[in-house]
């Protein structure tokens, strides 16, 4: 992987403790981690919930591939909508 030759720039703390990264940042979440006094690393994360995070699971990911896999395989269709409109009403 090649280094980039990035010029620093000076950015100035607002009066609400806010610095302004870029509107190209917007948005997005960072990991702000302090290395020492005065030191900062800023890098952008993606954040999963944890209520979202079963989903990223090993097993969990190889359902939900199986599934979208038959999905293809099976386009809906309107073939059997009067039955199960019926089994829903309570009348089959």
């Amino acid at each position: 992987m090649a280094a980039t030759a990035i010029q620093p720039s000076v950015k100035i703390i607002g009066a609400n403790g806010q610095i302004s990264l870029g509107k190209q940042f917007a948005g997005r979440q960072v990991l702000v981690e302090e290395r020492e006094p005065g030191v900062w690393l800023v890098r952008t994360a993606t954040v999963v919930p944890d209520n979202e995070r079963w989903l990223h699971e090993p097993q969990a990911a190889a359902q939900l591939q199986e599934a979208l896999n038959w999905a293809q395989g099976n386009p809906p269709t309107d073939r059997k909508a009067a039955a199960v409109l019926e089994k829903l009403r309570g009348k089959g």
